[in-house]
């Protein structure tokens, strides 16, 4: 039954992401496979997460197989063995909050999976890594954020997606969506976003900023790749080039990636969720020539627990150099995954130390 509603309700994007979050509860419904490797995994697989550009999905193991992919070694995709009860009682949890309109009180979930509420509620922590009231509000943000490109007015999105009043829907919006709801409707239509495109040691760099602030900084091989993903963010919204006081921006950003240590004395639109800025706060405290575990980001925000919803955050970061999550690393001081490239991290790190 979850596989079913996994294919009614959930895009690429969607299951992309439960794959990025290594969200157990997805395990069973789904298995991903990464063109680089010719491996297929569970979305839970604790291996180094793949570009989203080269992960395709399958229902089941024997899809996979078929188009010529084998089982990962590590999770064993392909093994039919008994899920973990607690893993399975979760993911019907889940199941009935995806589903329900209004999202189900804990005492309600644990009745139905035979826990005391104290207990379910310990439990679902634990495999999900957020609470069940946290995981509905997700599913809710989640069903409005998409309805507001299709309902006919926000309202019906609004009250669509289960929020009992607009107020608490627009509580949290704008930094969800990074800009008004309206303006998310419609792609970024009205928004004005200057982008300019530089070089530098490390490879292109993309900054586009609006009338708030610098709101990207993008770093790879192919400019016109940088350019794509900001349209992709924005369809609809009026992106212009820079003039000549914007190069000069770009310029102070590509000095502080040749220089990462020093200080970068522009305004910044920061759009994330609550958690988010939270872990970027944290980030932008770690002195230059330093670095810091994902544990201890956790630790420093107050969520010891919530070590992977931080290298998320991280994998999230808009804004490379600005919020520098080039110095957050393993606790064993592997430098891990960085969005903008492994290699680029290092070369970050290694300047900063030699200052």
């Amino acid at each position: 039954m979850f596989t079913a509603m996994i294919d009614r309700v959930l895009t690429p994007e969607q299951m992309a992401d439960a794959v990025r979050r290594r969200d157990p509860a997805f395990d069973g419904a789904f298995v991903f496979a990464v063109k680089t490797t010719g491996v297929y995994c569970r979305p839970s697989c604790a291996s180094r997460p793949a570009k989203p550009e080269n992960m395709s999905f399958f229902p089941t193991p024997e899809e996979a197989e078929r188009a010529g992919f084998r089982a990962c070694k590590r999770c064993r995709p392909d093994r039919a063995s008994e899920p973990d009860p607690h893993v399975a009682m979760v993911r019907r949890a889940c199941e009935t909050i995806a589903a329900a309109e209004q999202a189900p009180s804990v005492a309600a979930l644990a009745e139905e999976a035979a826990l005391s509420p104290f207990h379910f509620h310990r439990v679902f922590k634990k495999v999900t890594g957020v609470t069940p009231k946290a995981y509905a509000a997700q599913m809710r943000a989640r069903r409005a954020d998409e309805s507001l490109r299709t309902a006919g007015t926000i309202t019906e999105a609004i009250y669509g997606a289960g929020f009992s009043s607009s107020s608490r829907f627009y509580e949290t919006a704008t930094a969800r969506l990074g800009m008004t709801p309206t303006a998310a409707r419609r792609g970024g239509e009205g928004q004005v976003i200057r982008f300019a495109v530089g070089e530098a040691s490390l490879g292109a760099v993309l900054v586009a900023a609006t009338d708030k602030g610098v709101a990207a900084i993008l770093m790879g091989d192919d400019p016109g790749g940088l350019v794509r993903d900001l349209q992709d963010r924005f369809p609809h919204a009026d992106l212009v080039g820079g003039d000549a006081g914007f190069e000069r921006t770009v310029a102070q950003i590509v000095g502080l990636i040749e220089a990462p240590g020093g200080v970068l004395d522009l305004p910044l639109d920061i759009r994330g969720t609550a958690f988010q800025q939270r872990v970027w706060k944290a980030l932008r405290a770690i002195p230059a020539g330093r670095t810091a575990t994902y544990a201890e980001i956790a630790a420093a925000i107050g969520r010891p627990s919530a070590v992977r919803a931080v290298a998320q955050a991280c994998a999230k970061n808009p804004l490379a150099v600005a919020i520098p999550c080039h110095r957050v690393v393993r606790t064993d001081g592997d430098l891990s995954g960085y969005r903008w490239g492994v290699e680029r991290k290092r070369k970050l790190l290694e300047r900063e130390a030699a200052r």
